[in-house]
């Protein structure tokens, strides 16, 4: 192998590494069917979750989601201009760590979620209530705000068994 070669494959090898280390949490987050049965064990709830980390900052968003083979409750909050993710024990609800968020995308994330909650009148924890309410028997997976032609809204995504259910609650 000439020398001229090596920083290819070096590149190659780099690029194949990061599309399988991407592939695997798209799947993770794109795999309902081991979403819903971690959830069956899952004693902790989303508002829990969305209580627990208001000692972090305001929670901009929520959602349970297997990270690294485990289901973990994840909460995005905001205090200033500073974003934290606190993650929450899914069985009980209580605060296991909570972390400055750095990564260039989650920061992003971060930053249009609490754009969406700037224009807000409803509390994430209130409209989660309120969609879970309004569909007996369910239970919250996750909430994200967005602003939709200004106004906000909040997708809170809903679990009856091992249905999933997308559904639309005011903020404003």
């Amino acid at each position: 192998m000439t020398l001229r070669a090596f920083p290819f494959i070096l590149l190659v090898a780099t690029i194949g590494l990061w599309s399988a280390v991407g592939a695997t949490a798209r799947a993770e987050e794109s795999n309902p069917a081991a979403l819903g049965a971690a959830m069956k064990n899952a004693t902790a709830t989303l508002q829990g979750g969305l209580r627990s980390s208001e000692a972090q900052g305001t929670p901009i968003s929520a959602k349970f989601e297997i990270e690294d083979g485990k289901l973990q409750l994840s909460i995005y909050t905001m205090k200033g201009n500073d974003f934290m993710e606190v993650v929450a024990d899914p069985n009980t609800g209580a605060v296991a760590k909570a972390e400055k968020i750095t990564d260039a995308g989650d920061l992003k994330e971060a930053a249009e979620q609490k754009a969406a909650m700037a224009k807000a009148k409803v509390p994430l924890l209130t409209a989660t209530e309120t969609a879970v309410k309004a569909n007996a028997g369910s239970r919250a997976v996750s909430i994200f705000p967005e602003l939709k032609n200004g106004q906000a809204t909040a997708e809170v995504t809903l679990l009856q068994g091992t249905t999933f259910k997308k559904v639309t609650e005011k903020l404003d």
